[in-house]
């Protein structure tokens, strides 16, 4: 044991009134059924009263933490009355560390910590102990529940939950404005001795911040400290055990403050006077420059709205406000013209939005530029005398006169000549033209109201000197109506008169239209081109007629049909008039004018039987003669040609078929002619007996000489053929005999005969036996042929 352990655990001995010996006598409790000796008190029956003797001292153990000697350290001692110091009691220890952290000598009831003991773990311990006797087993005393507790000593430094806090405090504030509050935490008993008691002073960030010793709340030390100086600041706190007595323990943390912004700068433009340049011919809207007035604040409180409060050019521009930038853009408001001025002059103010009132004694919070803005030239493009154009004329004016005249000027100071034309997409049927001097509009073909009454052109002006500087206008063109046409009937009427009509019967009402539109409206008169007896024409004077019979009874079989022309005129000037013929059908009508044939030939057709009907059975008729004339086609193209169309045409085939057909009299296949005489090739011909689905061109193969063999040529071709790729599609086995020279019989092919001009007789084939009849037929008759 350490003196300084030593020291502190004798004044822990004097100090403590509860602080008992090493060996201490527990309190007795009273155990049944056991005796010992003791003083005797006489009872009133005779019988002798024995006090029982307490068996236990009872009290608390305490044991001072972190124990450093060789030693195991000594707890204190259990001992009971009952023993005799003979050893025949054995002590037994149980509870918390009984046997690992607490041992006890089971003869003395001495009691040792086995090894350190921190109470910041645990505190308090909390055991049972009995004695027992050693031969029996039995306890001597009941079991006894006694703690011990573990001193404090100062043995934790305090700590901070945050190695570093981040702590922010607005900028001019007074002083004792509270930051932030760190609290340390110390491990130590708080209610033992100063252990815990922990004091805050700072280390580092004086004289800027102070703290509180018993709170640990940091404050502001200096008045009106601005963040425009100084934005961080780092101030460094130490917390002391022991109530900041010397020998106290301690831990430090850091604090990293920062100062936010307030609204305590005004905003400063840096120039007294800012020159801009604009061209002339800029659009309204477009953006000539900026100003910036820079404030020292950030965030809301640097933001800054522009105007402009005075000169002479704010009628002609503006100014926004750009929020991004917290710039002043400026546009232009109204056209520009460099001849009128070229010159103007701003008053532009630039004005904080979020103004703090306990700084307004720092302000004013705005500030002001004067800004100049020259006006350049530039080469601009004609200006017409109006934004538009509208000229009136009549549709019978003659062609060549003008209907007008557009005006333009160069606005420079050059003053360039113009020359005037007409965008001809809005003139597509040219009929009108300009005179590129002087701007007159002229017609170049004739108008007419009722085929257009508006014409939209757009005449172009250019100057001469740069013809890229060019204006467009719009030109609008109205006709005005001329009365040029004569009116007509309204619609075709289809005019029936019944046979039985009386005089004065009214058959049919007529209307007119006309494609003139006079100012007073359409008027029309009515009237016969000439007296008719049968009809006459009653005006109504609302542009209708009615057409009335003058005599009783028609007869359609001696007039079917009459024609009634009726005169049609107008009330404008010059009047138009025409003449309408309108054609009456006589017909048959029932009792109540209900019409029921109109016509000589309609009493033969069948009553009820329609005009629909009638075209019904005519289409039908159509049909059946269209499909009797396709299946006749039909039936020639499928009829079969004959074997042989001419005499020049013979010519011997021998022809293998994979099929059954043909045979001997399928003479079209194959012309082997050539074979005898190669000189006589001819153009390549298409069989007749098949239609190849693809025609190719023949290619021409040299002539073979006159000695050439035939089984040789016959060899040649057979292998141009097969290398031919522009061969006919169809397969086809040709069998050639060849026969030699030394035949008895000689050849009886024609090949020869085929190819000369001269005749031969072929009579000698009815002698060779029934075998050639065939060939003497095809053959025998050419002579009859010939004849005939």
């Amino acid at each position: 044991m350490t003196i300084y352990q030593f020291l502190l655990l004798f004044l822990l001995w004097v100090c403590l009134p509860h602080f008992c010996s090493p060996e201490i006598m527990f309190k007795r409790t009273p155990v049944p059924q056991k005796r010992v000796l003791g003083a005797r008190t006489p009872r009133s029956d005779g019988k002798i009263l024995h006090r029982q003797k307490r068996g236990w001292m009872w009290n608390q153990f305490f044991l001072l933490e972190e124990y450093t000697g060789s030693d195991y350290q000594y707890v204190g001692k259990l001992h009971s009355d009952q023993d005799k110091g003979d050893g025949s009691l054995k002590y037994i220890l149980s509870g918390d560390g009984a046997g690992t952290l607490f041992i006890i000598d089971e003869k003395t009831g001495d009691i040792h910590a086995t090894r350190r003991i921190d109470r910041e773990e645990k505190a308090f311990y909390t055991l049972r102990a009995q004695a027992i006797n050693r031969r029996t087993l039995r306890p001597v005393e009941p079991e006894s529940e006694f703690v011990i507790k573990i001193h404090d000593i100062n043995d934790n430094e305090p700590t901070f939950p945050e190695e570093i806090y981040t702590a922010s405090v607005p900028e001019m504030s007074v002083v004792g404005t509270s930051v932030v509050q760190v609290t340390a935490t110390d491990a130590d008993d708080p209610s033992y001795g100063n252990s815990a008691r922990v004091i805050y002073s700072i280390l580092q960030g004086q004289p800027y911040f102070s703290v509180e010793p018993e709170t640990g709340i940091i404050r502001t030390a200096l008045p009106n400290m601005n963040r425009e100086n100084r934005e961080q600041y780092q101030v460094v706190i130490q917390a002391k055990d022991m109530g900041g007595q010397m020998g106290g323990l301690s831990g430090t943390t850091t604090v990293n403050i920062t100062l936010t912004d307030v609204n305590d700068n005004p905003p400063r433009f840096p120039q007294n006077t800012i020159h801009l340049r604009v061209l002339e011919s800029s659009p309204v809207g477009t953006a000539i420059g900026s100003v910036k007035a820079t404030d020292a604040d950030t965030g809301k409180n640097a933001e800054v709205e522009y105007r402009i409060i005075d000169g002479d050019g704010t009628d002609m521009f503006d100014i926004i406000t750009e929020k991004d930038t917290q710039e002043g853009i400026i546009t232009v408001k109204k056209p520009l013209d460099y001849e009128s001025r070229r010159l103007y002059t701003l008053k532009v103010e630039a004005e904080n939005t979020h103004v703090d009132p306990r700084f307004y004694y720092l302000g004013p919070f705005k500030d002001t530029t004067i800004v100049k803005i020259s006006i350049e030239d530039v080469d601009e493009p004609p200006v017409f005398s109006r934004s538009s154009y509208l000229f009136e004329v009549h549709e019978d004016i003659e062609v060549g006169t003008i209907i007008g005249t557009v005006m333009a000027r160069d606005p420079d100071s050059t003053s360039s000549p113009i020359r005037f034309s007409l965008d001809r997409h809005t003139d597509l049927d040219r009929i009108f033209n300009i005179h590129s001097g002087n701007g007159s509009l002229y017609t170049s073909k004739p108008l007419d109201r009722e085929l257009s009454q508006w014409h939209n052109l757009t005449v172009i002006a250019a100057e001469i000197n740069n013809p890229k500087e060019m204006t467009r206008v719009a030109v609008f063109v109205r006709i005005l109506d001329v009365n040029d046409n004569a009116p007509q009937f309204a619609v075709f009427y289809d005019t029936f008169v019944c046979e039985n009509a009386r005089p004065g019967q009214l058959i049919q009402t007529i209307s007119a239209v006309d494609k003139d539109d006079p100012l007073g409206g359409q008027k029309f008169f009515f009237s016969l081109a000439a007296v008719n007896p049968n009809f006459t024409v009653q005006d109504n004077e609302d542009n209708t007629a009615r057409i009335l019979t003058r005599k009783n009874g028609f007869n359609r079989h001696e007039i079917s049909t009459y024609l009634l022309p009726v005169v049609i005129s107008d009330n404008d000037y010059p009047i138009q008039s025409s003449t309408g013929t309108l054609t009456i059908r006589v017909c048959a009508c029932d009792s109540q004018g209900n019409m029921q044939s109109c016509s000589a030939e309609a009493l033969l057709l069948p009553a009820g039987l329609s005009t629909g009907a009638l075209i019904a059975i005519l289409l039908c008729i159509i049909i059946l003669l269209v499909i009797v004339v396709l299946f006749a086609a039909l039936k020639r193209q499928r009829k079969k040609e004959p074997l042989i169309l001419s005499k020049e045409d013979i010519r011997d085939n021998i022809v293998s078929y994979n099929d059954e057909g043909g045979g001997e009299e399928d003479t079209q296949a194959f012309d082997i002619g050539t074979l005898r005489n190669p000189a006589a090739i001819e153009e390549k011909k298409l069989r007749r007996d098949i239609i190849p689905e693809t025609l190719f061109i023949p290619r021409r193969t040299p002539t073979a000489p006159d000695n050439t063999d035939v089984r040789d040529f016959i060899n040649e071709r057979l292998k141009e053929h097969d290398l031919d790729p522009t061969a006919p599609p169809y397969d086809s086995l040709a069998t050639y005999a060849y026969e030699g020279n030394d035949s008895i019989a000689e050849s009886l092919s024609s090949l020869e005969s085929g190819t000369t001009d001269g005749d031969q007789n072929y009579d000698y084939l009815r002698e060779w036996g029934p075998r050639f009849n065939k060939l003497a037929e095809m053959y025998g008759g050419g002579e009859s042929d010939k004849d005939s």
